[in-house]
């Protein structure tokens, strides 16, 4: 305990300071690319295949199959959230820990 109270600045500091690194990577990690994922491009491929095969068109035709495509989308939307919840709390939790560790205590005179 006494470990923790006489280096409490740079513990503070250093926890800040990783806090920030964590909601940086993890902004960058999940804002999203520009490009075709290699999923959707398979799946896309997977559905060109399947409707070769069938001979029909390349076009979407009406399928008897439940769509899922909603709950999909969906799900993906509620994790984009969470992710940015998550930087946005490491990046708050960071500053303030750094913002705390800089802040001088008037200790007592006596």
């Amino acid at each position: 305990m006494e470990f923790f109270l006489k280096h409490k600045i740079i513990i503070l500091r250093t926890i800040g300071a990783l806090m920030l690194v964590v909601g940086f990577a993890a902004h960058f990690w999940v804002t999203p690319k520009k490009v075709i994922s290699e999923n959707d491009r398979a799946a896309a491929n997977i559905a060109r295949m399947e409707a070769k095969a069938k001979g029909t068109s390349s076009k979407p035709s009406k399928s008897t199959k439940k769509d899922d495509s909603k709950y999909l989308e969906t799900m993906k939307n509620t994790q984009e959230k969470q992710m940015q919840y998550l930087t946005i709390i490491a990046m708050v939790l960071g500053v303030g820990s750094l913002g705390y560790s800089f802040v001088r205590k008037e200790e007592d005179k006596e």
